[in-house]
């Protein structure tokens, strides 16, 4: 019986240390292609590349401990996946993972996070897809507390299947070298970024600006992503891609619009 044919890719770029580390987890479960950007897309959310051209490359990033087939793509996160499954995979994939992002991608953040819109793309396509993140932004983070959940999760998408029209979105907290307390099915907190825009001018007399924010937590519920990772749980929220507000439309239907 051939092994499972598992797609990775990420937002924060080819040889990133969380993509490095989620396609050794990968070969343990599976047969593995990488197709990620080649620079760092984080923040992209699920834009994809529709007026200039994309460039793909089969590259060697570690020869060791690397995938046999890995290719870098000059676009973001959610064009990768696009690429991979029309023009660069053997065949369909039983699975996508996207990760491990480093940075949290719960709550609010899954709006605008690269890393769960790749997965998000596979799963519009029908296949089974997982986002995965570690809440540490460092280049240097440590992913080994989150192994064993990640190879769990894994193999039981692979072998229960994810439900039709869910990806997941699983965040690792950090938890500084000391074990997961286990693993959390939540819903997403409710939260905001309190956004503002640090103003500066360059040498040359033109206004720019950096973006800044703290975030807001809304939601004091324990059933939470954000309080499962406050607790030193892995949580796995079941992300769904139709944005239609079902609750809603027997309100909307009493408006007057067709007369």
């Amino acid at each position: 019986m051939p092994k499972p044919l598992i797609l990775i890719t990420n937002d924060d770029g080819i040889t990133a240390p969380g993509l490095r580390m989620l396609i050794r987890y990968m070969k343990e479960l599976g047969d593995v292609v990488v197709v990620a950007p080649d620079s760092p897309q984080s923040g992209m959310g699920h834009a994809i590349t529709i007026d200039s051209t994309l460039y793909s490359k089969k590259v060697v990033i570690d020869s060791e401990h690397g995938a046999p087939e890995e290719y870098s793509c000059s676009g973001t996160p959610a064009d990768c996946v696009k690429l991979a499954l029309q023009e660069l995979l053997p065949r369909r994939p039983d699975l996508c993972v996207s990760g491990i992002n480093h940075g949290s991608n719960a709550s609010i953040n899954v709006i605008y996070s690269g890393t769960m819109s790749a997965a998000i793309e596979a799963g519009i396509e029908g296949i089974p897809a997982i986002g995965f993140s570690l809440c540490d932004y460092s280049w240097e983070a440590d992913f080994s507390p989150g192994r064993e959940a990640i190879l769990k999760i894994t193999r039981e998408a692979l072998e229960q299947g994810i439900p039709q029209g869910v990806v997941l979105n699983v965040n690792i907290p950090r938890t500084k070298g000391e074990p997961v307390n286990g693993i959390r099915i939540c819903r997403q907190a409710r939260a905001n970024w309190k956004e503002k825009f640090d103003k500066r001018m360059s040498p040359g007399g033109k206004e720019y600006y950096w973006l800044t924010g703290e975030f807001e937590l809304l939601d004091k519920g324990k059933d939470t992503d954000h309080w499962a990772l406050s607790q030193g749980y892995i949580s796995v929220v079941p992300t769904m891609f139709d944005l239609t507000a079902h609750h809603a439309i027997q309100d909307l239907n009493n408006w007057t619009l067709n007369e």
